[in-house]
């Protein structure tokens, strides 16, 4: 009886370490958020004026609309270049449509919108197909996919703008509800939406089991190369929707949308904590990584650092951000 007490006594300051990486890898990105503001606001008073928050909000609902659709292709253990590329595409083929239509015609924005999400609704569906039917990887398609839409989107209009659009178009991008700027309304029901897909459907489950173990999955009955096509289509849809919203926010359609969008994406949906290897992640993460890059990216354009600097940033962040997944993922297989 007395060395079963002290066995337990022995046993008890084990069970109560703090485990630091599991710590870390629920809420290391959401410290170092709160921590940059801090940091940011400290340096610059300005920096949490509601003129800014909802400036940092705006901005990161273009891309984050985005990266909410990257985290079920990254799920799956794929990857999306092509996003970039594909948002100036689908924001090009909406204005030329409104342009066509005219401002005589009252539900032109909605001709627009479904124009640019079934465009990218169907490239999506082209890179998915690609990537199951000819067994190519999604690196490879994807990054060809980033050249083919940047060079249509340069062919449909001669690589230069289209502007002048109506009211109704603008105020998607530019519109306040109950003091909330659009975007970020649309940017809320997309997380909200992306959340409850992920975590309480059938069809979540499925993405997380493909990403698991694809074979596993298909012994189990799943059509794998369905829910990896449904992924990029999905996303697809996504990129159209916020190149509709870029458009609208700017007043213009051009060429050079989107330039580097991808690194965003991907960097808020793995600096989120979704796994590049698959099966580990969600939306939560990846809307706490999105507002992450927001944060810095206007903290550190309010400090006056160089655009060329704030590129060496995202990615050493990124580059760390991989460093640890792979180390908690080897740690979690019991390597460490």
């Amino acid at each position: 009886m007395t060395q079963s007490t002290v066995s337990a006594t022995v046993e008890a300051p084990r069970t109560r370490r703090i485990d630091a990486i599991g710590f870390l890898e629920k809420y290391g990105v959401l410290l170092f958020l709160v921590l940059l503001i801090l940091i940011f606001d400290w340096q610059n008073p300005r920096f949490l004026s509601p003129r800014n928050i909802w400036n940092i909000l705006t901005e990161v609902s273009i891309y984050g609309i985005m990266a909410i659709g990257m985290t079920g292709v990254i799920l799956t253990g794929g990857v999306d270049l092509a996003v970039g590329s594909l948002l100036a595409f689908s924001g090009m083929c909406a204005a030329v449509v409104v342009m066509a239509l005219g401002g005589s015609f009252p539900l032109s924005w909605l001709v627009a919108l479904l124009v640019a999400c079934a465009v990218g609704m169907a490239a999506g569906y082209l890179h998915g197909k690609t990537i199951t039917k000819l067994n190519v990887p999604p690196f490879i398609v994807t990054l060809g996919g980033m050249t083919i839409w940047r060079g249509a989107t340069l062919i449909l209009n001669d690589g230069g703008p289209i502007s002048g659009f109506d009211e109704g178009f603008r105020w998607w991008g530019r519109g306040v509800v109950l003091g909330i700027p659009v975007p970020v309304l649309v940017f809320m029901a997309v997380a909200v939406a992306g959340y409850v897909t992920l975590r309480y459907t059938r069809y979540g489950r499925s993405v997380y089991a493909v990403g698991g173990n694809p074979e596993a999955a298909r012994l189990s009955g799943l059509n794998v190369k369905g829910i990896l096509v449904s992924v990029y289509l999905l996303l697809g849809l996504l990129a159209g929707l916020s190149g509709f919203l870029l458009a609208a926010r700017l007043g213009s359609a051009e060429a050079v949308a989107g330039i580097s969008y991808e690194l965003r994406v991907i960097a808020a949906v793995v600096i989120g904590g979704t796994s590049l290897f698959g099966g580990l992640g969600g939306v939560g993460g990846t809307v706490i990584g999105s507002l992450l890059l927001g944060v810095l990216l206007n903290g550190l354009v309010m400090l006056n650092v160089s655009a060329y600097y704030q590129q060496v940033v995202i990615g050493v962040i990124i580059v760390i951000a991989v460093a640890f997944d792979t180390y908690a993922k080897s740690r979690r297989n019991g390597k460490h």
